[in-house]
């Protein structure tokens, strides 16, 4: 029986969990290596990524929304980083124990990328090559690591000898016969004479024995085997150093496949329909009010896709069929020869909560959706526009709506520039009055015309409203509540939205008080939100500031907070403030 008596199975296990991680992040550089060649589709992280996202209950989605905001993608890369680095130690000790268990579990480690990938929409053979290859690579340097620790048998498991071993283990072949065992028996008796008496000479204490500060030394059989410190350290540090040349060169060279060049290339022709310049009643230029326009780098993003889709505009087609009279397939440069419109138009996200940053407004150019629809020739009874992103992602927007004489577009720029990468190059949808996830979808490539009983889109599968049209709300900006603010005067701002219908008013009370009518500025249409600010004679003391605002149909926002599920958020908005001198 082999005897673990502290220490050397606690390096046991120390070694095997930082052999398992060394060998899953080789496995992870290399597959982000070859990714950056075939494509980041490949990524076997961001492939697991995206099978979360689509796996993952509705609650769990809007609790992660909630409490992380902008950030969840980032949480959700890094749990995921977690939990394989979790894994990976674990099946580096098996290997350490039985090299078959810790090959059996890369294979698992393989299998679960391997199938995220494939079942990408996006995906192609292709893109199965980086997670094998990281797999294969993985593989060999779990085996050169096992090796450097010195911990491998003839047969494969840990210790001096082959067979397993554990806290009771047996050392041993089975197969041996008792001469056999007896003759070995006392080659490693002598073997450990010899050795105990070197130690003896060189002052160091054997297992077994009292050590020079006077503690029994830990006992492992009757030697400690050999774990290879400085062989083992050399080949974990060349498996780290292959681990993040490997990946910061797969970063590099997915880098370079962006359409970053693409979109900087790009000319977007004047539009055919362009506004007039904002008036500078506009924006009230209050400090901490959000501006009238919301910047590009500003403007809030939601979306599914953990890797930005890099879509080339010469390689872009929009195909609109279904129930239509005639199927269309058009290219970037055709819909760039179309007339284009300017249109002010704010878009919402229906996880805003009351009082969120989920909203921003700027002015699109592109070219109008129903004239496109009317060229196609829509059929009689089609309801839903079931529109497909290029990674995926689907979202449904009724067909009346989009025909009803708003500002529907194929919107090609934004704030004066091609779209952003990110906010869906080179092309994606906006229609005003719609709560985004019915009516922007981004990276635009299909427009099925059909009925919403015939398909459903990603959100409404997760059971948000088929049909979700933007509440009338409004928002506080400043004071934020975030430090105190001096008595006297001061600017009580903020926003106020109610997409196709337009803002009538907008009051603003104190510690539940009466109503004070605030004042508004002025809106080039109904489709931004508008600004307002009223002033306030602040008093010291803690107080409460709530808004309220009513649309152009009457309708004045109720007092009650509804949470965004199912069809968005509605109620009052309310800060905390402290007046101090």
């Amino acid at each position: 029986m082999i005897k673990h008596d502290g220490p050397p199975y606690g390096r046991y296990l120390i070694l095997g969990a930082v052999t398992g991680l060394l060998a899953a992040a080789v496995a992870l550089g290399v597959a982000q290596l070859v990714a950056g060649i075939t494509g980041p589709v490949g990524s076997p992280v961001v492939a697991v990524g995206q099978s979360v996202i689509g796996l993952t209950p509705r609650p769990v989605t809007d609790f992660v929304i909630k409490i992380f905001g902008p950030h969840d993608k980032t949480v959700l890369l890094t749990s995921i980083v977690v939990l394989l680095a979790l894994f990976a130690a674990a099946f580096g000790i098996a290997a350490m124990r039985r090299i078959g268990a810790g090959y059996a579990g890369l294979t698992i480690f393989a299998a679960i990328g391997l199938l995220a990938v494939a079942t990408r929409p996006d995906s192609s053979p292709g893109d199965l090559i980086p997670t094998l290859a990281g797999a294969a690579v993985g593989a060999y340097a779990l085996t050169r690591l096992v090796r450097a620790a010195g911990a491998m048998g003839p047969a494969g498991a840990i210790g001096p000898t082959a067979g397993a071993i554990g806290p009771t283990g047996t050392a041993g072949a089975s197969q041996a016969t008792a001469a056999d065992r007896a003759a070995r028996d006392t080659d490693r008796a002598a073997t450990d004479t010899d050795r105990a008496a070197t130690d003896r000479a060189a002052g160091r204490a054997t297992f077994g024995e009292t050590s020079a500060t006077g503690e029994p030394a830990p006992r492992l059989g009757a030697t400690a085997p050999s774990y290879g410190r400085r062989s083992f350290l050399a080949t974990g540090a060349v498996a780290a150093a292959g681990a993040a040349a490997g990946g910061l060169a797969g970063h590099l060279l997915s880098q370079r496949s962006t359409v970053t060049r693409s979109r900087a290339l790009v000319r977007i022709p004047p539009p055919a329909k362009q506004l007039p310049p904002l008036a500078a009643s506009d924006d009230l230029h209050i400090p901490g009010l959000s501006p009238f326009l919301t910047p590009n780098g500003s403007f809030y993003r939601v979306d599914t896709a953990l890797i930005i889709p890099q879509v080339q505009p010469g390689s872009w087609r929009l195909r609109v069929h279904g129930m239509v009279n005639r199927e269309l397939s058009i290219t970037f440069d055709d819909l760039l020869r179309r007339p284009l419109t300017e249109a002010d138009i704010a878009l919402c996200c229906v996880s805003n909560p009351v009082g969120g940053p989920y909203i921003s407004n700027t002015r699109w150019l592109g070219v109008p959706l129903a004239g496109v629809l009317r060229e196609a020739g829509i059929q009689p009874g089609a309801q839903q526009l079931l529109c497909t992103s290029t990674d995926g992602f689907t979202s449904g927007t009724p067909v009346a709506t989009v025909m009803d004489g708003r500002n529907a577009l194929l919107a090609v720029a934004m704030d004066g520039a091609p779209l952003p990468i990110a906010h869906g190059f080179p092309v994606r949808m906006v229609v005003p009055g719609l709560y985004g996830y019915v009516s922007a979808i981004k990276w635009l490539t299909d427009i099925n015309v059909t009925t919403f009983a015939a398909q459903q889109a990603y959100w409404v599968q997760q059971g948000w409203a088929q049909q979700a049209v933007i509440k009338t709300e409004s928002r506080i900006d400043v004071p934020s509540g975030s430090g105190a603010v001096r008595p006297g005067r001061v600017a009580v701002a903020g926003v106020a939205w109610a997409q196709h219908r337009g803002i009538a008013a907008v009051e603003v009370r104190v510690d539940g008080g009466p109503w004070h009518e605030a004042r508004l500025a002025t809106v080039p249409g109904i489709d931004t939100w508008r600004q307002w600010v009223w002033e306030w004679d602040a008093a010291t003391g803690g107080h409460q500031l709530e808004v309220r605002a009513t649309d152009e149909t009457g309708y004045t926002q109720p007092a009650s907070q509804v949470s965004p599920f199912p069809n968005g958020a509605e109620g009052w908005d309310a800060v905390q403030v402290t007046v101090s001198a």
